[in-house]
């Protein structure tokens, strides 16, 4: 397991592409001076010791020496030591709604974007609780099993898309009776489900699978994204804005947040509904809300003595400087001796 200390230092790496760009634009402008100057030929005569393989590998070396620096810069860590920790807390799901009408823009950037902000944000404010992650769409699938590893739920939440989910439509039932396998932990008491979508498009008796996860002693939270008076659903090719979705009359579709169907998930499932819009009304409300609730003690396997290894990097970074100091812009006489290329055959 590593651990890199200082990431800011990863810009540095810009000015190793800079030198490199800047070496490429010198060379094709010496190399089209060159061909005004003289011939191929005449310059072989001209300069006959000179090597462009050798200038070029004394420019690769140094970019390589910098690059060593800047990852010593960012220090990498590796964990020595694998420890089995007691930790507190309760387990979390997210249910994520990744239908197309979550990604109209009646709330910047879109519904969607929104929505992976406000968990990020949520994330962020946990301790030792463990989350998980659902999408559905037609169809709900487990995007990240429940973990304790809140920097790849992170991760996998930044790239969960509407394309990751084979059907559309709002599958919520499908999304309730897959987060009760997620709460594999039968002594946990306290088990929170929040179901974040703009609720359009949904099936019908979503309450009879709220009642149930209910009965499995899971709490369930809604929260919905979107404005009341809707926006149309944009579709984009590469980034780029092509149209919207239209119905069989070739009107625009207008999708707009049903909060009904939230509601009564959320009255169902013993929680609350929740208005997303207000990011940080949001947060603030589900933070105290997780801190009031009871922690449980689990244990968990860490990696820990985390030692720096920035000192291996630097090293190799000085033997480049000091192969590219030893190496010259002359050819090196033993592989000219060598003559792998015929040029003494060709020159007679």
């Amino acid at each position: 397991m590593y651990q890199l200390e200082e990431q800011k230092y990863f810009i540095y790496f810009a000015a190793v592409a800079v030198l490199l760009v800047a070496y490429l634009l010198v060379a094709l402008w010496k190399r089209n001076k060159q061909k005004k100057f003289a011939d191929a030929a005449l310059l072989e005569r001209l300069s006959p010791e000179t090597s462009p393989f050798k200038a070029f590998l004394k420019v690769l070396t140094v970019a390589m020496a910098l690059s060593l620096l800047v990852v010593a810069l960012v220090n990498p860590k590796m964990g020595t030591k694998l420890k089995t920790v007691k930790r507190q807390g309760v387990d979390i799901v997210f249910a994520l709604d990744v239908s197309r009408s979550m990604l109209a823009e009646d709330i910047a950037p879109n519904r969607l974007e929104k929505s992976k902000q406000l968990i990020s944000k949520i994330i962020d404010k946990l301790g030792s609780d463990r989350v998980g992650i659902i999408i559905y769409a037609g169809n709900a699938y487990p995007l990240l099993p429940i973990t304790t590893d809140h920097a790849a739920a992170k991760m996998f939440l930044q790239n969960a898309n509407p394309d990751m989910v084979s059907s559309q439509g709002t599958a919520i039932n499908e999304a309730l009776k897959l987060a009760k396998s997620y709460f594999d932990d039968d002594e946990q008491t306290n088990r929170y489900l929040f179901v974040i979508s703009d609720g359009e498009d949904h099936e019908e008796n979503v309450n009879y699978a709220a009642e149930e996860a209910t009965e499995e002693g899971i709490k369930i939270y809604s929260i919905g994204v979107g404005d009341s008076e809707g926006a149309p659903i944009p579709l984009k090719r590469d980034g780029t804005l092509i149209g919207y979705k239209k119905d069989r009359k070739g009107e625009a579709v207008i999708t707009k947040l049903n909060d009904k169907t939230l509601k009564t998930i959320a009255t169902e499932g013993k929680g609350e509904y929740l208005y997303g819009n207000n990011t940080t009304k949001t947060v603030e409300y589900i933070d105290e809300l997780l801190l009031a609730a009871d922690k449980k003690e689990f244990e968990t396997k860490q990696f820990s003595d985390f030692r720096d290894q920035f000192q291996w990097f630097v090293g190799l970074g000085i033997l480049f400087l000091v192969l590219d100091s030893l190496m010259f812009n002359k050819k090196t006489r033993w592989i000219q001796k060598l003559n792998l290329f015929n040029e003494k055959k060709a020159e007679l």
